[in-house]
């Protein structure tokens, strides 16, 4: 991947950036990352909330539905959140590649963890979204793993270019590769 193209040069302007700041940072986490966390889950319970809402409602009427109608919302709602509990809502909202730092911000906390400190990076292509762990030498306040969503890459099983690049240059910072 070439980084030089992708950079995103800020004006004071740029999105994510401090206004002022004449450094160029990239964004490395998917834009996707904010739907998945916030808004499919509300949709997600939303639908399930009104639709036990209606059987409820509709229970009050002589054709009333069989109280088992409400047996899928809750197993909807029980096998919707875990995954989600595992697979999304741990995602930080957004991941930006700063040349030898990676500026994480999650929940209104921003973090800058230097290529040097990361001990590892896991990369797995089989879950939706697909998800980067960095595993830190230190912790921060996001603990010791910050775990994201890379742009999605439409070639199934291939190895992401994003993630290699990263590999490749936290093991220059660390020193293991010239």
């Amino acid at each position: 991947m070439n980084r030089d193209a992708s950079r995103l040069t800020d004006g004071g302007e740029g999105r994510g950036m401090t206004a002022g700041t004449e450094s160029s940072m990239v964004r490395i986490s998917s834009r996707m990352t904010f739907f998945s966390k916030r808004v499919f889950p509300i949709l997600w319970f939303g639908f399930l909330a009104i639709f036990s809402a209606a059987t409820l409602a509709a229970s009050a009427s002589p054709r009333r539905p069989p109280v088992w109608f409400l047996i899928p919302p809750v197993v909807l709602a029980v096998f919707g959140y875990f995954p989600m509990k595992v697979l999304v809502f741990d995602l930080a909202d957004e991941v930006w590649d700063a040349g030898n730092e990676l500026v994480v911000k999650n929940k209104g906390h921003e973090v800058r963890v230097q290529l040097s400190d990361v001990k590892n990076v896991s990369y797995t292509v089989l879950t939706n979204p697909q998800r980067v762990t960095l595993t830190l030498r230190q912790p921060t306040v996001f603990g010791s793993e910050i775990t994201f969503a890379p742009p999605r890459v439409w070639i199934p099983f291939a190895k992401h270019p994003l993630v290699e690049d990263l590999i490749e240059r936290i093991d220059v910072a660390r020193g293991l590769r010239t």
